[in-house]
């Protein structure tokens, strides 16, 4: 196969040059056409600033700790909700032409697509780690869409929702994070009181056997045995003094003696009553009751009794037992011992014995007085062992109370051990308890301070640095852009189809081919003679295709005239960029 040269190409280009411009001019056409016909979208962007909180962190810290760029996108989730974009659907009247073909679904879709957020970051250094990063210091909102007034109204419309719910959310986070440490406050508040009740119990239950009172305990331990040593030796030493006093009284009569003026000792009336009673028991040893000597001791015995006022009738008493035992003798000789008389006389008996036997309770004031010891010496030995012995019994008391606190004091220590154990858990529970409701307490001030500071706006707040402005031109289509690719296209499709006619072109043209077919170089090379008609058909198509050419040019200006800028804007601003230029 004979390859293509240039001259082959431009043959081609000589002999098709109609279909090659019309193949170039109607792209290029289409194009400038489309990039005329195409309705213009419009933008309108809002520059919005997060600011630090007014108040230093170091004085007032917030509770939200969240980064920038995560709460813009939690609130963009929020923002870009169904009902929210359906909303600004309906507020606006956007989308009139596609809400009749298109569903809800595919409106809030397209609504999502035509709004755009750009997050703005900064290589700043993080508080928190002392490093350098990016950090989201501001982020543009923006809308696209046909009108550029409504385009402003709804990128408005977004940035209000951002700002509001940013301030919505700040202060709903505030204020459950103020709440939840009130809750956890009150809790832990009543849990503290709880343990101090049990600890206020324990301690009333163990008022003496705390752990910081064992020493204390031990303290008066040792004090109490000492003092109880002490009373022993003292016990010891009182009642080795009562015997001694016994001894010393056993040797002094408790009556003073009183001597005769011949030195006789003269016995006291209670001396001489005791001395005849005994002369009278000896005298019936060997008298019969009517000796003259046992009446006149009876006599006698009979006047010291009435005179010392002491009746005594143990003596009737003894007759009469002594009658009624001769007789029960003889009852018992003659009757059984179940008799009713021998019962009645033993009973009988039996009563005067306890009549007998029983001391006599007839006992005068002038006995008693009678019966005082009057000896000076046995009176001040008897008033000292009086009071030693209730100094003993006195100290026997107090040695009962020291033994008592002994073992009080020793079941004290006893149970100190248990009860330490227990004090010190219950302890250590309080104090947990106590340091976490403190930390909550501080807490909870910190995150109420925090709801203030969101409350005022004083916190990290959303500040409009860039309102969102009427767009003066729209931002898309590129209308030199789709002109300059309609061109290349052109020109690619023009040479591609010039470049494919002569490929597939087989005709016999020059004398190459001719002797490459004949197998010998020709003869004579007679040129192409071109008749009227041929020339005159040139020369029309010519001024057909710079018809076309020109009145293609004519639709061209008048659609960028009207559908893009007037054609003496577009003049004037060309003028100036050249002069900036240039200048």
């Amino acid at each position: 196969m004979e390859e293509k040269s240039l001259s082959d190409y431009l043959g081609t280009f000589r002999r098709h040059k109609t279909a090659v411009a019309t193949i170039f001019g109607g792209l290029f056409a289409l194009s400038l056409a489309t990039a005329l016909l195409l309705p213009p979208t419009y933008r309108s962007t809002a520059t919005i600033l997060i600011e630090e909180q007014e108040i230093p962190p170091d004085l007032v810290r917030s509770t939200i700790t969240s980064y920038a760029a995560e709460r813009l996108q939690m609130i963009s989730q929020r923002v870009m909700t169904r009902s929210n974009l359906l909303a600004i659907v309906q507020k606006f009247d956007l989308y009139a032409k596609e809400r009749q073909k298109e569903t809800t679904d595919e409106i809030v879709e397209r609504m999502r697509e035509d709004i755009d957020f750009q997050p703005i970051s900064a290589e700043v250094i993080d508080p928190r780690s002392g490093h350098p990063t990016k950090a989201t210091i501001a982020f543009s909102l923006s809308y696209d869409g046909r009108n550029p007034d409504t385009v402003q109204h709804v990128a408005n419309e977004i940035t209000s929702l951002y700002l509001e719910e940013n301030l919505k959310t700040r202060t709903q986070k505030t204020a459950e994070a103020s709440d939840f440490l009130t809750e956890e406050v009150e809790q832990m508040g009543a849990y503290v009181t709880e343990l101090e009740q049990k600890l206020a119990q324990f301690k009333q239950a163990n008022m003496y056997a705390l752990p910081e009172q064992k020493t204390l305990n031990l303290q008066f331990l040792h004090q109490t045995e000492q003092e109880l040593q002490s009373l022993d030796l003292q016990l010891r030493t009182l009642q080795e003094r009562v015997i001694y006093l016994d001894a010393e009284l056993t040797k002094i009569s408790p009556d003073t003696p009183i001597v005769s003026d011949t030195g006789q000792r003269i016995l006291s009336k209670q001396d001489r009553l005791k001395h005849l009673q005994t002369e009278l028991v000896a005298l019936t040893s060997r008298y019969s009751e009517k000796h003259p000597d046992v009446v006149k001791a009876q006599r006698e015995i009979a006047a010291l009794q009435r005179e010392l006022g002491v009746v005594d009738t143990s003596v009737d008493t003894a007759k009469t037992l002594k009658h009624l035992r001769a007789e029960l003798a003889q009852l018992k000789d003659t009757h059984a011992a179940d008799h009713p008389d021998v019962v009645a006389l033993s009973a009988q008996i039996a009563a005067y014995e306890a009549v007998l036997n029983q001391p006599s309770a007839e006992t005068t004031a002038r006995e008693i007085a009678a019966r005082q010891p009057d000896n000076p010496a046995y009176l001040s030995l008897s008033a000292q062992k009086a009071g030693t012995l209730q100094e003993i019994e006195a100290l026997k008391k107090r040695r009962l109370e020291l033994q008592t606190k002994l073992a009080e004091y020793q079941d004290r220590l006893q149970r100190t051990p248990d009860t330490e154990r227990q004090y010190l858990a219950l302890m250590r529970d309080y104090e947990n308890a106590s340091v976490r409701y403190r930390d909550l307490k501080a807490k909870q001030m910190e995150a109420q301070i925090g709801e203030q500071l969101e409350r005022k706006s004083k916190g990290e707040r959303l500040s409009v640095i860039e309102p969102p402005l009427l767009p003066e031109k729209p931002i898309k289509p590129n209308r030199p852009a789709i002109a300059v690719l309609g061109l290349l296209l052109g020109l690619a499709a023009a040479v591609g189809y010039i470049a494919l006619r002569t490929a597939l072109d087989q005709t016999v043209r020059t004398v190459q081919t001719v002797a490459l077919l004949a197998g010998a170089p020709p003869l004579a090379v007679i040129p192409y003679l071109e008749t009227d008609d041929e020339t005159f058909d040139q020369s029309r198509q010519r001024l057909i295709l710079v018809g076309i050419s020109f009145g293609a040019l004519l639709l061209a200006l008048g659609l960028i005239h009207w559908f893009w800028t007037p054609l003496d804007v577009l003049w004037f601003r060309s003028l100036r960029k050249l002069n900036t230029v240039l200048g």
